[in-house]
């Protein structure tokens, strides 16, 4: 990282000290971003972004200031960000002084590893091959390949002395198909990467498979029936099961929802005040994990320089945590849980999720398939819907099968699945062997919006829940 920008970041922490802050940290940052978009063959837009800046976070008389500066370039404008953030804090109510827990000061250094360096031309060929994969179905109307990397330093300092610098390349892809014949159009698109490099798209995972897929499973879609109304039984694939864990686990295991201060626009927890209390089966554990190498939630420390770890939400269906901030777990007599994040710079950290996933259980997900006389198997993410505590909630999948007398049957197209969140947990009965951390590239948070890449997984799940079509 260049060195003028982490001598501005520790200049902001001895200016906010000679103010009589209680307490500073700077997050300066350093990004690269290069991409594009093809669409049916052509190359429908592409990207190039340098970025270049520091956040400033004070604690000043008992509240939050916060003030960024892109690109900055002399001394004296480190000290006026520092001083709009110092006035940023005035503004606010103290209804209640915030207090922060003790964490200990850090020192440290991470690059995280990279095996095939991102390339923007390499990027390219491989998106464009797989476009040609998926319009070769002559069903195929709209093939659309995203493809592209960030690069990212980040040199963390705060006033109680630590510095941290971490330094990782992000790789990904979407792939989307959509398949019209007889006026029924289908779309089925998968979203591929993590942090890393090349090796993301094609060591790991054969990006080229993906592409195959998502174009045979929407012109198969075509043939596909609606699926009846009913409440049944449900098998839930991985990827399915990494969008339910993000909505209705992740979120509300925020504690900042959990307290209400997310109320205005992202909604709270229908379990706050149930630490120790049973929300689910015995069968259910979720935890959230910065330490899973390789997912997008996978970093170091957070950007309250915390050290990140494994942290434990649900045991044996009991809720025994929140993801904790150093503000929040003063209030809760925890631990900061290394969840604060933010999108860059120019934001103020929020507590986010890392890689928020249920835990494995012992089953095979074909046995779970054949120990159910009807049933449905639910497979990969789509769109969500849920209500502003988490409790009712609806998720659509891009498609389902039949499950008659533990066989698979018919293909069904437009299904949606449906529940309350305490039923649907105390209804589960099997988790699989197959533990899976899938990529969430757009969640939302924050005034203003944040949106943020993390992990999110778990694997196959057996459990009750209402399930639909929504088209006929």
């Amino acid at each position: 990282m260049e060195s003028n920008i982490e001598d501005f970041a520790d200049k902001a922490i001895s200016h906010a000290l000679d103010l009589k802050c209680r307490y500073c940290d700077v997050r300066a940052e350093i990004i690269t971003k290069e991409g594009l978009v093809i669409e049916n063959g052509q190359i429908e837009h592409t990207v190039s972004m340098f970025d270049r800046g520091l956040g400033i976070r004070v604690l000043n008389d008992g509240a939050w200031g916060f003030f960024s500066v892109s690109n900055p370039s002399s001394i004296s404008e480190i000290i006026a960000a520092t001083d709009e953030a110092v006035s940023s804090a005035r503004y606010y109510t103290k209804k209640q002084k915030i207090r922060l827990v003790s964490v200990p000061t850090i020192k440290d250094k991470i690059v995280f590893p990279i095996r095939k360096e991102p390339d923007i031309e390499e990027l390219a060929k491989i998106g464009f091959d797989c476009d040609k994969i998926i319009r070769e179905k002559k069903r195929i109307i709209k093939s659309s390949v995203s493809i592209g990397y960030s690069k990212t330093k980040k040199y963390f300092a705060s006033s109680e002395g630590s510095k941290i610098t971490q330094e990782y390349a992000d790789v990904v892809s979407e792939l989307s198909a959509t398949a019209h014949e007889s006026g029924l159009t289908q779309s089925v698109d998968s979203t591929e990467g993590g942090r890393g490099g090349i090796e993301k798209l094609s060591d790991e995972k054969d990006i080229f498979d993906t592409a195959k897929f998502v174009s045979e499973m929407s012109s198969n879609l075509i043939d596909a029936k609606p699926a009846s109304e009913e409440k049944t039984t449900v098998v839930m694939n991985p990827d399915f099961v990494a969008l339910l864990t993000h909505e209705i686990l992740g979120h509300p295991s925020e504690a900042d929802r959990v307290l209400g201060k997310e109320m205005a626009w992202a909604g709270g927890a229908w379990w706050a005040g149930n630490i120790g209390k049973q929300i689910g089966s015995q069968n259910l554990d979720v935890f959230d994990d910065p330490t899973i190498s390789g997912s997008f939630g996978w970093y170091g420390y957070d950007d309250e320089g915390v050290k990140s770890s494994k942290t434990s939400l649900i045991e044996n269906g009991v809720l025994v945590n929140h993801m904790q901030n150093r503000e929040t777990a003063e209030i809760f007599n925890a631990k900061p849980s290394a969840n604060m994040r933010a999108t860059s710079y120019k934001f103020m950290p929020l507590i986010r999720m890392a890689c928020t996933c249920i835990g494995k259980g012992d089953w095979d997900p074909q046995e779970m398939i054949r120990d159910v006389k009807s049933g449905y198997l639910v497979s990969n993410m789509k769109v969500p819907s849920i209500d502003m505590k988490r409790y009712n909630w609806s998720i659509s999948c891009q498609f389902a099968q039949k499950i008659e007398n533990g066989e698979l049957t018919d293909l069904l197209r437009d299904v949606i699945v449906m529940g309350t969140a305490p039923e649907f947990f105390k209804s589960i009965d099997a988790c699989g062997k197959d533990f899976t951390v899938r990529p969430i590239t757009n969640c939302g948070k924050g005034d203003p919006m944040q949106s943020m890449i993390m992990g999110n997984g778990g694997p196959t799940i057996r459990a009750v829940a209402t399930v639909k079509s929504v088209k006929s």
